[in-house]
């Protein structure tokens, strides 16, 4: 018996502020055609947010030069969504090859938070170098499992305990009653819409 192949999309942007809204939009589209449940579109959308930030900041740093002048190179990044064996993987390529960090960000820092988000919010993420001809840089994808997590029995709800991040999250996560992952994401996103 064969397998379907996974679902594929790829989508490659400037590096532009609008960039990680038109990313967002695309996701949602393209996921919502596939018919991915919405709380996982959702997810994936946060972690698509989170990774294009990343991928236009970290295009951003180094010389600066106006676009207008013939030294100006137009920087891009590519997203890649697939579906496949039970989970929707999130890929952004970028042209910087320094390694994400999962930082513990102080109360009061402005950000350094997004990684640790991604982390949060996925059920593994990871990254790796690329050295393909005149492309190099690297790739920091995310996976989001399409199925739902396991409801307990009536009996067993009132003993369950939510399931609890990673302790390297979990140490970097502000002490709060009952924030998620999913909220602060969504926070995250409406501050820096502001």
């Amino acid at each position: 018996m064969s397998q379907a192949p996974p679902l594929s999309d790829s989508l490659t942007l400037a590096t532009t502020p609008n960039a990680v809204r038109w990313a967002r939009l695309h996701t949602t589209d393209v996921l919502s055609r596939w018919r991915v449940p919405a709380k996982v579109i959702e997810t994936a959308e946060l972690i698509v947010s989170e990774l294009t930030t990343n991928a236009v900041q970290h295009s951003e740093e180094g010389e600066r030069v106006s676009p207008y002048s013939s030294l100006s190179t137009l920087r891009t990044f590519d997203l890649v969504l697939q579906v496949g064996n039970g989970v929707v993987r999130v890929s952004v390529f970028d042209n910087d090859e320094q390694a994400p960090v999962l930082k513990q960000p102080g109360a009061d820092a402005t950000s350094g938070r997004g990684i640790l988000l991604v982390a949060a919010m996925s059920s593994r993420w990871g990254h790796y170098p690329v050295r393909n001809g005149n492309k190099t840089g690297k790739v920091v994808w995310a996976q989001v499992s399409l199925a739902p997590a396991a409801e307990p029995r009536r009996h067993e709800r009132a003993q369950s305990r939510p399931a609890q991040p990673s302790e390297t999250v979990r140490s970097a996560l502000p002490r709060t009653s009952e924030v998620g992952p999913t909220l602060l994401g969504r926070v995250l996103v409406g501050v820096r819409g502001l």
